[in-house]
C-alpha cells in the first residue's frame, strides 16, 4: 500500500488565538464605532446606577433576513478573546469581531424626545452596503411575486 499522505494534526485553540492576536488589535477607533457624548453620559449613568457588578456594555448583533440585523446593548463584567473594546471615562463597551463586520462605521446615540427615550444606532450599514431589507420575497416592497 502507497503512502498517500502524512497527518498533520491540527492545531491547538491557544496555537490559533496566539497567531490571531500578533495581528488582532482589540481597541476600537470612533472611525470603527462612534458613541456620541449623549450616549456615552447615558451609559455610564445606567452602569453607575445598576445594582450588579457591571464596568461594560456589550454590544450585539441578531438576526438577518428580510428585516435586517436587529442591534443591541446588554451589561457585562466579562470580556472575550474576540471582543474589541472603547474605552470610555467610567466604562467601556465590547463588541465580537463578528458583530464588529456589521456595525463598522456606525454611531449609537441617546435621543430624547417628547416623553421618549431611546439609544439608535445610525448608518450600520456604512461599511456593508445595504438598507437592511430584502425585496426577493416582496415583503420589503409591500409587493407580492407576480
Amino acid at each position: 500500500m502507497e503512502n498517500v499522505g502524512i497527518y498533520t494534526p491540527p492545531k491547538k485553540n491557544d496555537d490559533i488565538i496566539a497567531s490571531i492576536s500578533d495581528t488582532f488589535s482589540v481597541d476600537l477607533a470612533t472611525e470603527d464605532l462612534e458613541v456620541t457624548e449623549s450616549a456615552q453620559v447615558k451609559l455610564k449613568g445606567i452602569i453607575t446606577e445598576s445594582d450588579d457588578d457591571v464596568s461594560a456594555i456589550r454590544i450585539y448583533i441578531g438576526g438577518g433576513g428580510c428585516g435586517g440585523m436587529t442591534y443591541g446593548m446588554t451589561f457585562t463584567d466579562q470580556q472575550t478573546e474576540f471582543d474589541t473594546v472603547l474605552s470610555f471615562d467610567g466604562f467601556k463597551v465590547f463588541v465580537d469581531v463578528v458583530a464588529l463586520n456589521y456595525l463598522r462605521g456606525a454611531q449609537i446615540d441617546y435621543i430624547q424626545e417628547a416623553g421618549h427615550e431611546r439609544f439608535v444606532f445610525n448608518n450600520v450599514f456604512a461599511e456593508t452596503g445595504g438598507t437592511g431589507a430584502c425585496g426577493g420575497c416582496g415583503a420589503a416592497t409591500g409587493g407580492g411575486g407576480g
